[in-house]
């Protein structure tokens, strides 16, 4: 639902609170009046923009990470674990940096900047009816938070039955809350007025590379090792088969969490084998490497696999360890619109990346995002004379990035 359609099933008590935080003017005891004026008053861009950029970090994550759930509505529980997931390293008071930070006319919340006043005279903002002297002390931590963004007309309960219980966000303030911070990205991000004079361009190779893999082991014996991992020199094999070339895991490099045969194989020759096994096309039993009939069926086609089916794949594995991967996608989609310096992207996104053990967020976008961007063919990378490396995003993966239905739970691969 949109904004106007929640604010007419809010009760007149959160109405009055929502209208006091924006220093509404009119008739508190009218709901028609309440409604009218919040919506004119939210409506103002001065005055949402001033909101969004008196957001702490922390809060931009966390309305980052409900913009781009597939879910509609969410419990009371849920949006507290949210919260606290978005607290990782800022401290308190921290405001939104690099590209998220407020101008300077924006410095101020839009609670204390004066609004525009009614045109029917005689009207006084809107009040609760508890004074102030009265009023219980704030509450601090999570459920501070959600209090604050339910003021603000950000989440709403719902109206009836068991969906009283959980809180949505209005449709209409998802799209405009995605703007506004597309806006502020993109204003911390270098662009590049022409080409770089070379470029690499992977589009289509990884899905070619499943056909490969699943044809060498249709063609060979493939012994694994008592852990149930290739011998090097198959992975040498096929890396030489394969469209792109990867370097071996160093030894005692620190690789986890990213698939089952991440520690082992190198990062695209890991995620092809994992795409495999998690189709059911290849089994590791007796230690040898075979294809199952599905996956003889498979290698009988010999034809590349679709790269949205890839992509779809990666981003659920990849889900565990970066769990707000899906809007991570699609700021990086936005930013790489066109030639963009791959050092501003990294520190522009930086602040919304979560460390992983020993991870730390600029590994995180350059080798498990960008990288692996590249490897699927959604961006290109490229060397530019006067900034160095930078990206851009391919016709492809704009499509795959916008068009993609995705299932909300991550991939969890054992054995």
């Amino acid at each position: 639902m949109k904004l106007a359609d929640m604010l007419s099933y809010a009760d007149i008590g959160q109405l009055s609170r929502i209208a006091t935080t924006y220093q509404c003017e009119c008739n508190g005891n009218s709901k028609h009046e309440l409604i009218q004026s919040i919506l004119s008053t939210v409506n103002r861009r001065d005055v949402f923009e001033a909101q969004i950029g008196a957001l702490k970090l922390e809060d931009l994550r966390f309305m980052n990470s409900l913009l781009f759930d597939a879910r509609d509505a969410f419990s009371l529980e849920e949006l507290v674990a949210r919260v606290q997931l978005s607290r990782f390293g800022s401290p308190a008071g921290q405001q939104a940096s690099s590209g998220a930070a407020p101008s300077a006319n924006e410095s101020a919340p839009a609670a204390k900047k004066p609004a525009a006043k009614s045109q029917a005279s005689g009207k006084r903002p809107a009040k609760s009816k508890t004074s102030a002297k009265d009023r219980p002390e704030p509450e601090t931590g999570p459920r501070e938070t959600i209090s604050r963004f339910k003021q603000y007309g950000w989440l709403f309960n719902g109206y009836a039955g068991p969906e009283r219980y959980l809180f949505q966000v209005p449709s209409d303030l998802k799209e405009r809350f995605k703007q506004s911070l597309e806006r502020r990205l993109i204003a911390g991000a270098v662009y590049a007025d022409d080409e770089p004079h070379a470029y690499r361009d992977e589009q289509m190779l990884m899905g070619d590379d499943v056909a490969q893999l699943l044809t060498y082991i249709h063609l060979n014996e493939v012994a694994l090792t008592t852990e149930g991992t290739m011998y090097k020199r198959s992975v040498m094999q096929l890396l030489e088969l394969f469209g792109v070339k990867e370097p071996l895991p160093g030894k005692g490099e620190w690789r986890f969490g990213y698939g089952r045969k991440i520690k082992e194989y190198p990062n695209r020759l890991s995620l092809l084998y994992d795409y495999c096994y998690y189709k059911g096309w290849i089994v590791e039993q007796n230690e040898v490497l075979e294809l199952s009939p599905a996956g003889k069926e498979r290698q009988a086609l010999r034809s590349a696999e679709p790269p949205d089916k890839l992509y779809q794949f990666w981003l659920r594995l990849y889900r565990g360890p970066i769990p707000n991967i899906r809007s991570l996608v699609y700021w990086i989609d936005k930013l790489g619109n066109k030639w963009v310096k791959i050092d501003t992207v990294l520190s522009t996104l930086k602040p919304y990346v979560k460390p992983f053990y020993y991870d730390q967020p600029e590994t995180i976008l350059e080798q498990r995002l960008i990288g692996m961007m590249l490897h699927l063919g959604l961006l290109r990378i490229g060397e530019h004379a006067e900034f160095g490396q930078v990206l851009r995003m391919t016709p492809l993966g704009r499509t795959i990035v916008a068009g993609q239905s995705l299932d909300d739970e991550a991939i969890v691969l054992n054995g």
